[in-house]
């Protein structure tokens, strides 16, 4: 009991300090709006909260500052670069601006949890956009993970941010969306982006009703989407059937490169594997379509481009290390120029040798 009411005075006492920091609430638009965002399916709903903001008779939108991550990319973070485009008052996280001067937060593709207190800084609290059907999918990755894994059907949900956790608040309005067959997830995240920036200011053009409204997660149906890491980008050629491979693909498009910490960014949507072992018949040469095709569980997967050193067509490839003549010929062992599986290892740049890593371009076989 003793506890229960030391819980109550403090969420009371919580509720008081944000109150007197962030003023008196505005009871309709338009609203003043802090946007926390990154990538180009947050871009889109900036986009969207920019237009609102143009001359009307009820104009949704009154004032739109913008809080992002510091980055050292040349081109600049997406969010950033609009933000640039339209002369909006931009701040690096963690700064976040003026305090108590907003009515509302958004949030997406933020990758930063907001603390209590600024949470709090919002009359109206902090909106999330989030890529996929909630409960389905919390965590940094939705998009990918719903493609990796075959979902064919997914969402976005705009829901109300919690402190110390993602993606667990109550949700405010979520829409479905049927998965297009062989969509990636770059694709993917084109449409959701649109679609959760048109719920976004379905939402903020009643905000008051729509947060009486909200309802909480259902906790059946619960999964999370980790950070995509070097690891999962590799193929398991034992392990991995033509379908999880061609999945995996789409979903992930491009990976690191072999003694790189950069990624590969590659409309070709290139894949690293490793070039160890024994030829066998791990990987052949089909001559009327051109194309390589690699042995995997339960069937094989064609490939028309490798990366090893520079780029090759699969004739390169098959002309260059599997022709009779090279094998024949040839210094370099049969097992240097096998698919198999990437083992990841720490090792010393001093002490690498052989050939590297090759990298390619997948299609049905």
């Amino acid at each position: 009991m003793r506890g229960r009411l030391l819980r109550a005075w403090r969420e009371g006492a919580a509720a008081a300090r944000g109150l007197a920091e962030r003023g008196a609430p505005r009871g309709k638009p338009p609203w003043r709006v802090l946007f926390f965002g990154t990538d180009d399916f947050a871009a889109e709903s900036l986009r969207a909260l920019e237009a609102a903001r143009e001359p009307r008779e009820e104009p949704l939108i009154d004032r739109l500052e913008v809080v992002t991550l510091p980055s050292a990319l040349p081109r600049g973070l997406p969010v950033k670069n609009c933000a640039k485009q339209f002369q909006l008052p931009t701040h690096d996280w963690p700064d976040t601006g003026p305090s108590g001067q907003f009515d509302v937060g958004v949030v997406a593709s933020f990758g930063r949890l907001l603390s209590e207190d600024l949470i709090l800084q919002f009359p109206y609290g902090v909106l999330n956009v989030h890529p996929s059907y909630l409960p389905r999918w919390r965590g940094p990755a939705p998009i990918v993970h719903a493609v990796l894994h075959g979902d064919t059907v997914t969402g976005v949900t705009i829901m109300q941010i919690k402190p110390k956790r993602f993606d667990v608040g109550p949700i405010i309005k979520q829409e479905k969306y049927a998965v297009p067959s062989q969509c990636t997830a770059k694709e993917l995240e084109v449409i959701l982006s649109k679609l959760g920036a048109n719920m976004l200011i379905s939402v903020l053009k009643n905000l008051p009703e729509s947060l009486k409204n909200t309802r909480e997660q259902p906790n059946e149906g619960v999964t999370f989407a980790p950070k995509v890491t070097i690891a999962v980008s590799c193929i398991k050629w034992e392990e991995q059937t033509p379908e999880q491979i061609l999945r995996l693909q789409r979903a992930i498009g491009a990976t690191v490169r072999q003694n790189s910490s950069n990624f590969l960014e590659d409309d070709d949507q290139l894949f690293f594997i490793s070039t160890e072992g024994r030829i066998g018949r791990s990987v052949l040469y089909h001559k009327s379509s051109q194309t390589l095709v690699v042995r995997c569980k339960e069937g094989w997967v064609g490939v028309k481009t490798v990366i090893l050193k520079k780029r090759l067509t699969a004739a390169d490839f098959y002309n260059g290390y599997l022709h009779p003549w090279f094998q024949q010929n040839s210094k370099t062992l049969h097992g240097d120029c096998r698919f198999h599986t990437l083992k990841l290892t720490t090792v010393k740049k001093t002490e690498r040798k052989g050939n590297g890593g090759a990298q390619f371009k997948t299609k049905s076989a």
